[in-house]
């Protein structure tokens, strides 16, 4: 178990880094980076990783920002030990690289996870929220486990499955107008599929001008232009927590 994170504010305001708030730990057959509020909580979230892992500083700090907003933090492994991708790895072999690495085939982590979270940390409300790799995993726990109760989707990569729009949870999806991975018309028809079959709450927000991985940005990425969207998505997403948990 962590120790219990050194109080900070509980809001965006002015502060873009919140790093190193947490510890690794142990949970199942995964490590996982665990940060705790300062006041004890029975709020707990599950922060997912982009394909670059689990212990990427960048998703580190939004586990950190969790905590500092009153929830108790779980960033997993879900690649379960396997080599995260690299941005020096040859990118004609990333298809071969994703296959043993699926967003949708965590069913035993995320089981891990939530039994740890209830047990063991007292989470009696559990959400999710998730970059890239993780953004679609958040979208998969969102279609899969009723018992979380919020999901936060950010630019996760659009499947093309009819089994993809029934939601279970109220699921945020946050994506970049210049995302060069996921274009637009494929926002637009997740939108259309979702007004269609999706009868629990669900909101589709496009931030102009920013590409992917704006949100969870180190730091030091980040300039003037970009920071009001970037506080802006991750206020939109405090407030998407807040409002189902």
């Amino acid at each position: 178990m962590a120790n219990e994170a050194k109080p900070c504010p509980c809001e965006i305001g002015d502060r873009m880094d919140y790093g190193g708030l947490g510890q690794e730990v142990q949970i199942g057959h995964i490590k996982a980076y665990l940060v705790k509020p300062s006041a004890e909580s029975d709020k707990a979230v599950i922060v997912i990783q982009d394909i670059y892992g689990w212990q990427l500083p960048n998703t580190r700090y939004m586990a950190d920002m969790l905590a500092a907003n009153g929830y108790i933090a779980v960033c997993p492994d879900f690649f379960d030990g396997k080599e995260p991708w690299s941005s020096s790895h040859d990118w004609s072999k990333f298809q071969e690289w994703l296959e043993e690495k699926k967003p949708t085939n965590i069913t035993k982590e995320v089981d891990v996870v939530l039994r740890f979270l209830k047990e063991q940390c007292g989470a009696n409300h559990i959400g999710a929220v998730g970059f890239c790799w993780g953004g679609i995993a958040t979208h998969y726990l969102a279609l899969q486990y009723p018992e979380v109760k919020a999901a936060v989707s950010v630019y996760g990569i659009i499947r093309e499955k009819e089994d993809s729009y029934e939601l279970k949870s109220p699921t945020l999806f946050i994506f970049g107008e210049k995302d060069v991975i996921i274009p637009l018309d494929q926002v637009s028809a997740l939108e259309a599929k979702l007004k269609e079959k999706c009868t629990v709450d669900y909101q589709v927000k496009i931030f102009p001008g920013q590409t992917h991985g704006f949100v969870h940005r180190k730091r030091e990425d980040i300039n003037p232009t970009d920071k009001p969207s970037i506080q802006s998505a991750r206020t939109d997403m405090l407030n998407w927590l807040s409002k189902y948990m």
